[in-house]
């Protein structure tokens, strides 16, 4: 089966661009940041399901569902933390949590 690689490369890599920008653009909304992580990891889990169909072996889609559960627990526990973080200071402020320090 062929697939033209460089078509199908490009999506990722706007996934993994828009990401980025959604970090190192958006400095104050901590849950932005946390959905800008989760797309670039679904950008590399793309990769791994493109080169895996590409090179015709079933280990990078297995991987790519190993860092799907992995994505979600940390979603879960990043969640977790800002709600325990907001009802003690009451904000979720990214300038604030370096407060957390000590």
């Amino acid at each position: 089966m062929y697939i033209d690689l460089a078509r199908w490369l490009s999506v990722p890599m706007v996934l993994f661009m828009i990401g980025l920008s959604g970090i190192f653009l958006n400095r104050k909304n901590i849950i932005i940041m946390l959905m800008s992580i989760e797309l670039i990891l679904l950008s590399v889990n793309i990769n791994f399901i493109i080169f895996s169909v590409y090179l015709d072996d079933l280990l990078g889609q297995l991987f790519a569902l190993l860092v799907l559960t992995v994505a979600a627990a940390e979603s879960a526990i990043g969640l977790a933390i800002l709600v325990v973080y907001y009802r003690v200071r009451g904000t979720i402020a990214v300038e604030y949590i370096n407060l957390m320090k000590g």
